[in-house]
C-alpha cells in the first residue's frame, strides 16, 4: 500500500464531516474508546492539554506548542481540518507525520474499521494518539474538533482544558442558544482538572461555574487575570502590550500572527501557559517570548490573516461563521487599502445569510466555492449575496475568482479571501 492508496482510502471509505456535513458526526465516544482500544489505548499513555472553542482554538493550539517546544518538550500537535495536506493535523515539534507511519496505521487498523464502521475524524483521532506514542512526546495539544463533550477527542483526562470562546456555529449539532453551546463545550472539563475560558459572557459564564463546580474542577477567565493595554503593527508583527488585571506594570510580546484577533487568544495563552508553569513544566518568559515571534515557523500554522501577495494586498483567512466573519470586518477596517475585493465561498450548513449581512456593501464580491459536496454552489451564495446589497460576480473555481480579483484590483486595494476552511485551502499560493 503506498501512501495516496492510504489516505484515498480514509477518504472514500470513511464518513467525513468536511465533506458531507452532519452526516458524518456520530454523537457518542463508543468508537473512539472501541478503535484506541484495538490500539492499547495510547490516549492515556501521554499527556495533554484540551482546546475547545468555536473560534480560535486552532491558533491559541498552536501558540500553546510553539511555546512547549521552544521550552524544550517534545511536543506533539493535533488540529482540524488540513488546509491542503493531510499530514498537517499530526505533527511532532512543528514536524508534520511520516507518510510510512500513514501507511502503516492503515495496514494495521483496517480490521478495526470494517468491524466499528468509524467516521474519518474518529480514526484521526486515533492516529493521533497512536503516532504521539510512537514519537514518545512529552506533551501533546489536542484541538476538539466540533463541540466538547462528544468530541471524539475528549477521552482524554488532560493536564489543564482551554475553552477559547464561545459564539454561534453548528448549532444544527450543539444547539440554539449560546448555554447550549457552552454547555456541550464544557463538556471538556474533568474531575479536578483545572479549566481556563478565554472570555467571559453573562450568557455562558455560569454554564462553566456550574460544570467546574460539579466537577471540582479549579475555574479561571483568561479575560479576568490580564489585558492588552495598548497593540501595534510593526514589520508583519501584532506588538502586544499586556498589564495584570488591577496593574500598570506592562510586558511587550510579538507575535507573528498579525490578526488583531489574535489578542483574545494570546490572553488565553498567557494564562494556560501559567497554569502549566504552577503544575511543573519549566517554561520560562524568554520561552514564551522567543516562541510567539514565530509560531508560524515552529508549528506550520497558516489561514489567519495571512498576507500572501502585496500590491496589492492579498489576504487569507480560514473565518467562516458570525464570529469569525466579525473579526475579519473589524481587522479589514484597521487595515490601509484604498478599495476592497472579498473572494467568498461557504458550506451549506452554516448561517449563511448571517454571516452575508455582517460583510461589508462597498466591496467587489466573487462568489466562489470548494470543490467538495458540502459546499454551497457560487451562484446561490451569489443570489443570496445580492439580496442583501452585496454584488460581485460568481466563479466555479477560487483559483479563477482570486485571478479575477487580481485582474481588477489596483496596488493600493485589498483582497480578502474567507468564508471557508476549504476555500482557502484550495487557494493556490
Amino acid at each position: 500500500m503506498t501512501y495516496e492508496q492510504a489516505t484515498n482510502y480514509l477518504f472514500t471509505r470513511l464518513p467525513m464531516f468536511s465533506r458531507i456535513g452532519a452526516a458524518a458526526y456520530k454523537k457518542d465516544l463508543s468508537n473512539t474508546l472501541r478503535l484506541c482500544e484495538y490500539l492499547d489505548n495510547p490516549h492515556k499513555k501521554i499527556k495533554t492539554v484540551h482546546i475547545a472553542g468555536t473560534n480560535g482554538k486552532g491558533s491559541t493550539s498552536h501558540m500553546l506548542a510553539a511555546v512547549l517546544q521552544t521550552a524544550g518538550y517534545r511536543t506533539g500537535l493535533y488540529t482540524s481540518p488540513h488546509l491542503r495536506d493531510f499530514r498537517e493535523r499530526f505533527r511532532v515539534d512543528g514536524e508534520m507525520i511520516d507518510k510510512d507511519f500513514v501507511v502503516d496505521f492503515v495496514k494495521r487498523i483496517q480490521p478495526a474499521i470494517d468491524e466499528i464502521e468509524p467516521s474519518f475524524f474518529e480514526i484521526t483521532v486515533a492516529m493521533a494518539f497512536d503516532y504521539f506514542v510512537y514519537k514518545q512526546v512529552d506533551v501533546a495539544v489536542i484541538e476538539t474538533g466540533l463541540g466538547g463533550r462528544l468530541d471524539s477527542t475528549n477521552i482524554v483526562t488532560p493536564e489543564v482544558a482551554v475553552i477559547t470562546n464561545i459564539g454561534w456555529d453548528h448549532m444544527n449539532l450543539l444547539g440554539n442558544t449560546l448555554p447550549d453551546i457552552a454547555y456541550e463545550k464544557a463538556g471538556i472539563i474533568k474531575q479536578q482538572v483545572p479549566v481556563i475560558v478565554g472570555e467571559t459572557t453573562a450568557e455562558t459564564k455560569g454554564v462553566f461555574e456550574k460544570v467546574a463546580s460539579e466537577k471540582q474542577a479549579p475555574l479561571v477567565f483568561a479575560d479576568k487575570q490580564r489585558y492588552v493595554a495598548e497593540w501595534k503593527y510593526e514589520h508583519h508583527q501584532l506588538v502586544l502590550q499586556v498589564s495584570p488585571t488591577g496593574s500598570d506594570e506592562r510586558t511587550t510580546y510579538h507575535l507573528d500572527l498579525p490578526g488583531f484577533y489574535q489578542t483574545k487568544n494570546f490572553i488565553t495563552v498567557l494564562e494556560t501557559i501559567h497554569h502549566l508553569q504552577k503544575a511543573g513544566y519549566k517554561i520560562t518568559d524568554a520561552h514564551v517570548h522567543d516562541a510567539l515571534r514565530q509560531v508560524k515557523k515552529l508549528t506550520g500554522l497558516h489561514g489567519r490573516w495571512e498576507v500572501i501577495h502585496a500590491n496589492p494586498v492579498v489576504v487569507l483567512d480560514v473565518g467562516h461563521n458570525e464570529d469569525g466573519i466579525k473579526q475579519i470586518t473589524a481587522q479589514i477596517e484597521l487595515s490601509d487599502h484604498q478599495h476592497l475585493h472579498i473572494v467568498i465561498g461557504m458550506v451549506k450548513d452554516k448561517e449563511v445569510e448571517k454571516v452575508l449581512a455582517l460583510l461589508p456593501k462597498e466591496a467587489t464580491y466573487y462568489f466562489t466555492r470548494a470543490q467538495i459536496p458540502r459546499a454551497l454552489p457560487e451562484t446561490e451564495l451569489a443570489a443570496r449575496a445580492q439580496a442583501l446589497g452585496l454584488n460581485g460576480h460568481s466563479y466555479g473555481d477560487v483559483n479563477v475568482a482570486l485571478q479575477q480579483a487580481l485582474g481588477k484590483a489596483g496596488k493600493q486595494d485589498l483582497i480578502v479571501v474567507c468564508g471557508s476552511v476549504f476555500v482557502v485551502g484550495e487557494v493556490n499560493l
